[in-house]
């Protein structure tokens, strides 16, 4: 018996179309969204910096209490935006941060495999410094009254590892960047840093050491990808609700350690960032009050006090305190942007802007990406010379004082270029391979990535 079949004819076919494969998922468009503003901040990385403390605190605070002074402040972050995004946008000329900055990050440090081990010794070091240097009463506000430095030889060498926390952030962000550090375990370092800023806080009673390290940590993970902008606006608001717990808790250490507290300071008065600023209004700048110079940037900079020891301790806070009519034993400042116009005046605003906005074009563009030594520089920017509260001009010896601090890991990382990888130390990487080399192949412009340099 034969069998057949019998095959009916179906008729035209109509593919149906599954809107999931139209529509973007929700997870795929919140992942391009966060590439397109990741990849907008790494374009105007010094103008974010200077515009978020403004945005998310200064100018509310100054708006909320009708601070007659507003222009003023509108005027100061008007100069240093003029400087850093004109520089920022004639830069877009001349190169553009890799748009696939994951991928980018990883290929860069691929090169250093002991990247991890040493962002571990270099955190690990710069907690023990600061600890032991607290504890020795390097940076306490007993220090800061009495004016007088301790000459113990392991406070000096303490100092030493006093940039080492930016420096343990860059690299632990450059080896989650690279693969080589989940982000729980990044997250679990960085509260470690926090944490020893926070027992740093009670020992010397100093709350803006602490503050200005959250701002630099969230601010740079930003920029760098490991943090999303709405960790920054959630932690100003967090710091704020919190800042009446911490400042009478400031205050209780303070007089436990027998120095008297004006209860005609609130906190509020002291969160008034925008009135700190606008002290600085109807001074006739620049002002000269014998600040440090080019030959003191260089011997301060430039060569450690363990080497120098008979040089004296720079004090500009206490010297515009004193401009101010208060005594020597108290320091104040205009916050950065009004210290660079009391110095410098509007040129000098918008003058020390457009640098840094070029230095650090240089260290995220040159190359296509930044390795963990430009990364590293990057980070000691943003530490220093670009922090919102730093004293201006000290911070920017603080940044020579850090690099000349960092060559020593930059020589480490170097060395350890030559270890081959274990085999537990292996990374798989999502597009691209390795040659016989060692080199990374990887898709890219015209088909390969440059390797990252340092």
């Amino acid at each position: 018996m034969v069998w057949s079949r019998v095959v009916t004819d179906p008729g035209p076919q109509i593919d149906a179309i599954d809107p999931r494969a139209v529509r973007p998922s929700r997870g795929a468009r919140s992942r391009r969204q966060r590439e397109l503003v990741g990849g907008l901040l790494r374009c105007y990385p010094v103008s974010f910096l200077v515009l978020a403390p403004y945005a998310l605190l200064i100018f509310p605070m100054a708006v909320f209490y009708d601070n007659p002074q507003t222009g003023f402040i509108v005027l100061l972050v008007g100069l240093a935006l003029l400087g850093s995004v004109s520089v920022e946008t004639l830069g877009l000329f001349f190169g553009r941060p890799d748009p696939q900055w994951r991928q980018g990050m990883r290929q860069a440090t691929a090169r250093y495999p002991r990247i991890y081990p040493v962002a571990r010794l270099v955190t690990l070091t710069s907690i023990a410094a600061d600890l032991l240097g607290t504890y020795l009463g390097r940076g306490s506000i007993v220090a800061q009254i009495s004016g007088e430095l301790s000459d113990a030889p392991m406070v000096a060498l303490t100092k030493l590892f006093s940039g080492w926390g930016a420096l343990g952030f860059a690299l632990l962000v450059a080896s989650h960047l690279g693969g080589r550090l989940s982000r729980g375990k990044l997250y679990g370092w960085l509260a470690a840093l926090v944490t020893t800023q926070a027992v740093v806080t009670m020992l010397t009673a100093l709350t803006a050491p602490l503050v200005a390290f959250l701002f630099f940590v969230v601010s740079a993970g930003v920029v760098c990808g490991v943090f999303r902008l709405r960790y920054l606006l959630l932690g100003t608001v967090v710091m704020v609700l919190l800042w009446p717990a911490i400042f009478e808790y400031r205050n209780e250490i303070r007089q436990d350690q027998g120095i008297e507290v004006s209860d005609a300071v609130t906190a509020v008065d002291r969160i008034r960032l925008d009135r700190q600023l606008t002290l600085v209004a109807g001074i006739e700048v620049p002002v000269d009050l014998g600040q440090p110079g080019l030959v003191d940037h260089l011997r301060y900079g430039l060569v450690p006090r363990i080497v120098d020891p008979d040089r004296p301790a720079l004090s500009t806070g206490q010297q515009i305190n004193q401009f101010l009519g208060g005594g020597p034993t108290s320091a104040s400042n205009f916050l950065l942007l009004g210290n660079i116009w009391f110095f410098d005046g509007p040129v000098g605003v918008l003058g020390v802007h457009a640098f840094w906005a070029g230095f650090v074009a240089l260290l995220l563009r040159w190359r296509a990406r930044p390795g963990p030594a430009r990364l590293s520089l990057f980070c000691l920017v943003c530490s220093d010379v670009l922090l919102w509260s730093g004293t201006y001009p000290e911070s920017t010896i603080a940044f020579l004082q850090h690099v000349v601090s960092a060559m020593t890991v930059f020589f480490l990382l170097w060395l350890t270029r030559r270890i081959p990888l274990g085999a537990g130390d292996r990374l798989a990487l999502p597009a691209g391979g390795r040659t016989r080399s060692g080199a990374l192949r990887g898709p890219g412009r015209h088909g390969a990535h440059r390797e990252g340099d340092a």
